[in-house]
Parts: structure tokens; sequence; C-alpha cells
């Protein structure tokens, strides 16, 4: 969103260069657009992303950039508004043995929420499987006990006291990714859109990671967005949790390339869906993550990854309505 609304893009595209973009609500929407070729970029998460990889009799899709790591942006656990005040993350989890649990399936909410539980050794009554609408008139509706869903709706069930927060990824080390994607046609077809695309990218991610422009990320967000109240998308992506809610400094991690952490993230997503069948290869192809444009970012800019990382900040920092 900093990239469209500041158009970065056009510092570094040939010369009359035009870009459409198109908003997608989950990954799913994004990849079938990418695999019908409506589209030739995506910003996604790591399991649709793996997906994406894997479809290549329908279309070739690539890995080529990272957006971002961290442990709570999509790694959240939600309680029902008057569910127990817990002094730690386990004791949360063990609250919600027996009771009602809700996540989209095959994303990375499902994935952090099944690896709590089994660390935690708990059995929820129903491991429902809903959208984030679903999600939201179920906690209105008191339907559900608990949830696993990522920003900035989970900021957005909280600002509504809709929900609280009682756990994120930090308490267990369990980190979440998204990146961008591209297809091959354009890869092979014009490289220099590519690196130029992913200049922009770096433009754009050292923009987010310095606080002083929080407000005019969220303004930028707010021109692009419906349906978010602006202090829930100001906490989304800057609210300072309290530890025992899984609060973490800095709430993303910027590493731009392909680092060894972000390989072992990919491997463990790519481990995930083929448990579950949602790939049908153990292993991803040797081209379906293409780290050199990054790479060649970074050294033709003389930087190094990670390139940046948005901090937590105070409440007394939001300044908006």
């Amino acid at each position: 969103m900093v990239l469209h609304g500041k158009e970065l893009w056009r510092k570094y595209l040939p010369q009359g260069s035009t870009v459409t973009y198109d908003v997608g609500l989950q990954g799913s929407t994004i990849v079938n657009s990418m695999l019908a070729k409506k589209q030739h970029i995506g910003y996604i998460g790591d399991l649709p992303a793996i997906i994406a990889t894997t479809k290549d009799s329908v279309a070739d899709v690539r890995i080529v950039g990272v957006s971002g790591v961290a442990y709570d942006q999509c790694n959240i656990l939600l309680a029902r508004k008057d569910a127990p005040e817990f002094k730690s993350a386990d004791e949360a989890a063990e609250w919600l043995s027996g009771k009602q649990m809700a996540v989209p399936k095959g994303t990375c909410s499902d994935i952090f929420a099944r690896t709590v539980f089994e660390r935690a050794n708990v059995k929820p009554a129903a491991y429902l499987n809903q959208n984030v609408e679903v999600i939201t008139s179920g906690f209105r509706a008191g339907k559900l006990d608990g949830a696993a869903i990522w920003e900035p709706v989970a900021a957005r069930l909280v600002e509504e006291g809709l929900a609280r927060r009682i756990s994120s990824g930090v308490d267990y080390g369990l980190k979440d990714s998204s990146y961008i994607v591209m297809s091959a046609e354009l890869i092979n077809q014009r490289p220099d859109v590519v690196k130029g695309w992913l200049n922009a990218e770096l433009d754009a991610q050292q923009f987010l990671a310095e606080p002083a422009n929080a407000a005019e990320v969220i303004k930028l967000v707010m021109t692009q967005t419906t349906g978010f109240p602006e202090k829930s998308l100001w906490s989304a992506l800057y609210a300072t949790y309290p530890k025992e809610q899984g609060g973490t400094n800095p709430r993303m991690e910027l590493p731009f390339a392909f680092t060894p952490e972000v390989m072992s993230l990919i491997k463990k997503g790519t481990d995930f869906l083929y448990s579950i069948k949602g790939i049908g290869t153990p292993e991803l192809r040797s081209e379906a993550v293409m780290p050199q444009f990054a790479e060649a970012v970074l050294k033709d800019r003389k930087l190094n990854s990670p390139v940046g990382a948005v901090p937590a900040l105070p409440g007394s920092a939001y300044h908006g309505k």
C-alpha cells in the first residue's frame, strides 16, 4: 500500500509503464488471478505463495521477494471478550480445550493454531473452518470461544470489543511470512521490470520501517481500504501489546531477501501443506523461489538484509481519529 499510494514504481519502471491494482481479500483469490494470467504480480502470505508455485501445469508462478516476517501479523490467538485473564500463553491455550474454535483452514493462522494446540496437548470441541466474516459474526453472536486470525482483522476485533488477544507466535517462537510472487512470463520477458519493481518495494519497506512515517502510512492504507477504523489499522502494524497478550517488538521484520530463516519458513510451510494434502509434492521445484533479483537489488544499492523493521510504538504515538 505504501508502494501503491506513493507510486514508488514510477521511479524504477520503464517510462510509459502503467500499473493496475486489484484487491484480493485473501491469498487464494490472488493465486486464482495469477493462475488465470489476469495478474503478473501478487502480494500473498506464505502458504498461498507456496501453493501458487506448484500449479505450473496451469500457470508458472515464482516467488521473487519477501514482503515481511513477523511473530504476530498472522499468528494471533483471540478469545471471546469475557474470557478469563490468563497468566501465560499455555494457560490461554488450555482454556480453549473443549471449546468452540475457528480458523480459516489452509492459512498461516491455521498452521499456527494447530502447532499451539499440539504443543499444549489441547483439543477444542470444534475446530471450525470459517472465513473472516463468519469469525467476526461468531464472536459478535457469542458462538465462538476462540479464533486464530491475521492482522488487521485481529486488531479490529479487539478494538470493537468483540474479542481479546491472548497470545501470538512470539510465545511459541513461531514466525509467519509473506511474499511477492510474479509470473514466469513476466520474469522471462521483462527482467528489467522485475528488478525495477523490487527496487520500488525496497523503498516502500524502508519508508515503512521509519517510525516518523507511521501517520502517513496509515493515511495511505485508509485511502485503499474499507471497513477498518483508522485506530485498528494503526494498532495492527504499530501497537505495543502487553507481554501477556503475545506483545513483541519489532512488530515486523523486513529481510527483503531470502535469508536462511526465510527459506526455513518456506520449507515449514511446504511440509505443512503436504501433510494436509494441500499440495501434491513434498518439495518445491528448484526454480519455485528465485532469490537472485532481490540479491541483485541489495548489491546494487550496497545494502544488506534486513533492510529495516517496523517498531512497536506506544499508544501516545497515535494521533488519529
